[in-house]
């Protein structure tokens, strides 16, 4: 996968300057076309106490906001989570395509101050999720979420022993896949729990619309 864009976040620290602009960095060269194929996020780690010393709201704003980008990149974004992840790399996680883990995988909220902390990821737990009783002891009490469990709840699609294996296969499934076209989709998926149906039709039409304007484009064989 060396030619992929690729980034580490380390969940063990919180996300400061540096970890928001290695972020950003990947989403504008994707945004520019730079991408050959999925960009690729490294996973590992989960705060300790006293994790959020020097944190600030407006330091929080602008990681969710680049986590935002990178929930809507015209790239597939594919996670690699090695064994406890939490805080930045639990949320970085929660914002990508194809998600990878291995066994030792153990997903937690982190903790400030003896309560879970309110970021955006409980939100997208809960969206991407059966719903609030199949998370609420992780998110009101921290409760751990191990491998097994991450793949039932659909917040992983594969655990394996072999993570470099499947993270190169499913950026493989994903490198034929065009960015652009997989945002459309994918912000249609986001969309699809919230906009009722004579909303969202237009949108869809407008999609259905160029997909046939590029099939008609493409030259026959």
């Amino acid at each position: 996968m060396n030619d992929y864009l690729r980034v580490h976040i380390d969940g063990g620290r919180p996300p400061g300057a540096d970890t928001v602009a290695a972020v950003g960095a990947v989403c504008d060269a994707a945004e520019d076309g730079g991408a050959r194929g999925p960009v690729v996020l490294e996973l590992s780690g989960t705060p300790g106490s006293g994790w959020a010393q020097g944190m600030t709201v407006g330091l929080v704003s602008k990681w969710e906001r680049v986590l935002r980008r990178l929930e809507r990149l015209p790239a597939v974004t594919v996670a690699v989570a090695d064994g406890a992840c939490g805080g930045a790399a639990l949320d970085a996680l929660l914002a990508t395509d194809l998600r990878v883990a291995t066994r030792s995988l153990r997903l937690r909220l982190p903790a400030l101050d003896g309560v879970t902390w309110p970021g955006m990821a409980l939100h997208r737990l809960v969206q991407q999720t059966p719903g609030i009783a199949a998370i609420r002891r992780a998110a009101l009490f921290g409760t751990p979420i191990d491998a097994a469990e991450a793949l039932a709840l659909h917040l992983v699609d594969e655990v394996t022993d072999d993570a470099a294996g499947a993270a190169a296969a499913a950026a493989g499934l994903a490198a034929g896949v065009p960015g652009p076209e997989l945002a459309i989709r994918r912000q249609l998926l986001l969309d699809a729990g919230t906009v009722p149906f004579e909303e969202a039709l237009g949108a869809h039409l407008a999609a259905c619309d160029r997909a046939l304007r590029l099939g008609a484009a493409e030259p026959t064989a």
